[in-house]
């Protein structure tokens, strides 16, 4: 809860303004004093009106208006909250941060304060991307300034890829793991997440679908909660999530070793999709064609993770979530699993092609425990990584 904290609210331009109605509900929902702060920018995608009238506040606007100055001033405004949130936060918003620049209000206050700020980024995929707005990145989170997405999805533009900005929800965690202890604070909590590959020879390998996506949602939501997350991934499509502790890999037996190490914990959330098989004597030179036909490839089993974490004699978690991805049969298959592997939990969901899960922005699932199964509706990948990772904090509580 954020019961009597104060959040300065800065609103950029972009099409993602409009979360920021919900962003502002959300936090008064928790308890928060929202202050707005709305661009010149953000006043082309969201109204004045519409801001105040959801904060229950003034809005503030122009660096140099005379009646705020004298009621408040920009340099008390920008030290009287307990944390500042920009969100959307461009990409033109971002360089004027890195670069020091102070020539409207946000940008004044972003560069007056002494208060922690959180920056959720909304911006066109190539922008992202940009090697520029990557430098921006990095010497923002030198300066300190806490990240928040953006995660992966369509764009209002119609391109694909990382830039959206996080969900109202997830900024709302994130504040809340910035402002207070959370109910996972203290816990330690292993991710699993993203592919894996198996290599052929040099310049091919055996891989599946998976972006990564859920499971660095799931990292994130948990880290949200106040977790300690030792994120351990694949050579995933989508970056890992700030403030978590990330381990890359590329192989079964890679994730294998990094995951034993990783141990104890608390938990274990094995959201990877590990290859089953493995070539049993990858080539160390690439093959080539022949005239003496296909080449024969001798296949092995991978090392199951799942099943050696949850039947650990000693050591084991106390609590082992195990992931179904089912083209058929779902809950059968999924059920069946669980029994076979050991483990607490299994969330089960379907990744045929037709449902568009792996590499969507979405995700239906349905989690498998001792007490029977629980349908959840269709959500977004965050949205469903926050119920999961509240269901795991209460179970660790």
């Amino acid at each position: 809860m954020l019961t009597g904290k104060h959040i300065l609210l800065i609103i950029g331009g972009g099409i993602a303004a409009f979360k920021s109605l919900d962003l502002i509900r959300r936090l008064r929902e928790q308890g928060a004093h929202v202050t707005p702060v709305l661009t010149q920018a953000g006043e082309a995608f969201v109204t004045p009106l519409s801001v105040s009238a959801l904060a229950g506040q003034k809005v503030y606007r122009d660096l140099f208006d005379l009646t705020d100055e004298a009621e408040m001033g920009h340099i008390q405004l920008s030290r009287v909250a307990d944390l500042v949130v920009v969100a959307p936060a461009t990409a033109d918003l971002m360089a004027k941060m890195a670069g020091g620049l102070a020539n409207d209000l946000a940008s004044t206050l972003l560069l007056a304060t002494d208060t922690p700020v959180l920056v959720a980024p909304a911006m066109n995929v190539r922008m992202w991307q940009h090697p520029s707005t990557q430098r921006n990145l990095a010497t923002l989170k030198a300066d300190g300034i806490g990240f928040i997405g953006p995660n992966e999805g369509d764009m209002a533009c119609g391109e694909y890829g990382p830039g959206r900005m996080a969900e109202p929800l997830e900024i709302v965690s994130a504040v809340e793991a910035r402002l207070t202890a959370g109910p996972l604070s203290g816990k330690r909590i292993v991710v699993t997440s993203g592919p894996t590959h198996e290599p052929i020879d040099p310049v091919r390998y055996i891989a599946n679908r998976s972006s990564g996506a859920q499971g660095t949602a799931i990292a994130r939501a948990l880290s949200a909660l106040g977790a300690h997350v030792v994120f351990i991934t694949g050579p995933a499509d989508v970056p890992p999530p700030d403030g978590v502790e990330v381990i890359r890999v590329q192989t079964a037996e890679q994730m294998q070793a990094a995951v034993e190490a990783s141990l104890p914990a608390d938990a274990g959330v094995f959201a990877a999709a590990v290859a089953d098989w493995k070539i049993a004597s990858a080539n160390q030179h690439k093959l080539k064609k022949s005239k003496d036909g296909l080449p024969q490839l001798e296949f092995a089993e991978n090392p199951d993770i799942l099943r050696q974490v949850a039947r650990m004699d000693k050591g084991r978690p106390h609590l082992v979530v195990g992931f179904a991805a089912e083209t058929n049969d779902v809950v059968e298959n999924a059920t069946a699993k669980r029994t076979r592997k050991g483990c607490d939990w299994i969330v089960a969901n379907d990744v045929s092609e037709a449902s568009g899960v792996m590499g969507g922005s979405e995700n239906t699932v349905i989690v498998i425990d001792g007490n029977g199964t629980e349908s959840w509706p269709t959500l977004t990948k965050p949205e469903v990584a926050r119920r999961l990772a509240d269901r795991i904090a209460n179970a660790l509580t």
